[in-house]
């Protein structure tokens, strides 16, 4: 659970229509609070898009929280070349269930947590879920991260086969103030272990009020 009076609010990206993290900044924007402090919670794909935004210190921002994140493409050298000189824009992409437990929630995940994730990966788009492969593939926010003045926590999903402990040795690199902590899961860690999430998030926000930020 996390701290009383503490009010989330979750961002929808459009899964009809491709947008590039420029273009889903404004999404974002919209949906922060306007003269209340604020954390920032980003999730894999998400994660580059919110340390651009925290990179521009915006009024109210009194914490980042990175989940299965990455600074640049977590898929490097030559393997990060081919894919990026693939067609993914005319591939149609399958999810088999075996492929998205081994992935992304784990092959002892519960069959409804597979079937959700199956769902909303299906209700997306080809294109979009292409355009978005490329976004993470080119990324790089490395100079935007340098930027970030508000304390930092890192939820390392020790079970993760997308996210390699190089991307948060990366992080690290550039902002070593960061705290990390580690969690046993995979990849989706917040739809996995939502309850062990959410006490690490209550834990980091409870200490950003006590140190009165």
């Amino acid at each position: 659970m996390l701290p009383v009076g503490v009010e989330t609010t979750v961002v929808h990206y459009p899964g009809d229509h491709v947008l590039t993290y420029a273009e889903l900044e404004p999404v974002v924007r919209a949906a922060m609070p306007v003269g209340e402090p604020f954390v920032l919670l980003a999730e894999s794909y998400s994660t580059p898009l919110a340390i651009r935004i925290a990179a521009t210190r915006p009024e109210g921002l009194r914490g980042l929280v990175l989940c299965s994140g990455f600074a640049t493409s977590p898929v490097k050298g030559l393997l990060r070349d081919l894919a990026t000189m693939l067609p993914l824009r005319t591939l149609r992409l399958v999810f088999p269930e075996f492929v998205v437990r081994w992935l992304l929630v784990g092959m002892d995940a519960p069959e409804a947590l597979v079937r959700a994730v199956v769902s909303e990966l299906e209700w997306v788009e080809p294109a979009v879920l292409a355009a978005r492969m490329r976004e993470v593939l080119m990324c790089d926010v490395r100079e935007e991260l340098a930027q970030v003045r508000v304390p930092i926590r890192y939820l390392w999903a020790a079970e993760d086969r997308l996210v390699s402990v190089e991307c948060l040795e990366e992080i690290l690199r550039i902002q070593p103030g960061t705290a990390v902590t580690t969690i046993d899961g995979p990849h989706l860690l917040l739809q996995r272990e939502p309850k062990v999430c959410a006490q690490m998030i209550a834990e980091f926000v409870g200490g950003l009020a006590s140190d009165g930020r």
